[in-house]
């Protein structure tokens, strides 16, 4: 995160002002219905803004356009929070547009997943904004129980939240303590050697992934290993590898390529592409123990709505 003082987002109440962005590409517009829907269920007032349903191929605009849409849900201040509407493709293509010192001065929450990372981390990184790793507008319609009751706790309790996995495998035992950071794998990788690289020391690092082999796995996680982000790491949560082949072989080689270091590894988290997607705020301390198979958050996860 570099020297930038921690900004935690205004908590969520109902009645509240939602944005919908579109920072990577088009979605589906039953879809994205649907989502706003369950938003609206939850008690919150959806704007959608002009513009969002743009197509330029795999994108949902131009770059500027989708910059300009995002920067502009920063800076209206009658929304509370920004939630993406589709993940996929280009986010990381926005990073050089966003105007980071208008956002340090607007802060609001910001969830998004997948190909979203880019900007999760991005703002983490260059502002100290914790953000969301959550849910997306066009999954909300098919969102579980867990997913749902997970993203209102987040955004909208004042609670600790307490991750404690179902299915965990435990690869390396121990106790770690830091700010959470991290999200899809490939594009954690595409953001080396750029002027957002994250910087993972002295964190516990959330990784997930899609419809990679296991030896494109391995090549990813060689390279943040080769890359030295493994180096001060605190810990290393695993979630979901929907379509990664078989888990087992993706767990092993995890076990590989970090059996050198000190820190613990855990897997089994519910977060990402399978159908249960927890929402985890990123850039807030929490203490993983793999002991008693928990993820716990030192402090709320939003600050107090006035």
């Amino acid at each position: 995160m570099g020297k930038e003082a921690l900004i935690l987002p205004r908590r969520l109440a109902k009645g509240d002002l939602i944005g919908i962005a579109a920072p990577a590409s088009p979605f589906d517009a039953d879809e994205f219905a649907s989502g706003v829907s369950v938003l609206e269920v939850m008690g919150l007032r959806v704007y959608i803004p002009e513009g969002i349903h743009r197509r330029r191929g795999y994108l949902a605009g131009s770059d500027s356009q989708r910059a300009e849409l995002l920067n502009g849900l920063f800076e209206n201040r009658h929304i509370k929070a920004i939630i993406c509407a589709r993940g996929g493709f280009g986010s990381s293509r926005l990073l050089q547009y966003l105007d980071y010192e208008a956002i340090k001065k607007n802060p609001k929450i910001f969830v998004g997943f997948s190909d979203i990372t880019a900007i999760l981390s991005a703002l983490y990184t260059r502002c100290g904004l914790v953000t969301y790793h959550g849910p997306l507008v066009t999954t909300f319609g098919d969102a579980d129980r867990v997913t749902l009751e997970s993203l209102r706790a987040v955004l909208m309790s004042d609670k600790k939240i307490l991750v404690k996995p179902k299915n965990s495998v435990v690869i390396k035992k121990g106790v770690a303590a830091g700010p959470v950071s991290g999200g899809n794998l490939s594009i954690l990788c595409h953001m080396l050697g750029t002027s957002v690289q994250p910087d993972h020391n002295g964190h516990i690092l959330f990784v997930e992934e899609r419809g990679e082999a296991p030896y494109r796995i391995d090549r990813m996680l060689t390279h943040l290993k080769q890359a030295r982000c493994f180096e001060g790491l605190a810990g290393l949560i695993i979630g979901s590898f929907e379509g990664c082949g078989d888990y087992n072989e993706v767990l092993k080689i995890f076990s590989d390529i970090t059996g050198s270091f000190d820190f613990p590894v855990i897997s089994g988290f519910e977060a990402g592409h399978g159908k249960t997607n927890i929402t985890i705020p990123m850039g807030l301390a929490a203490r993983l123990d793999t002991y008693k198979k928990t993820l716990a958050f030192a402090r709320a996860a939003t600050s107090f709505a006035e």
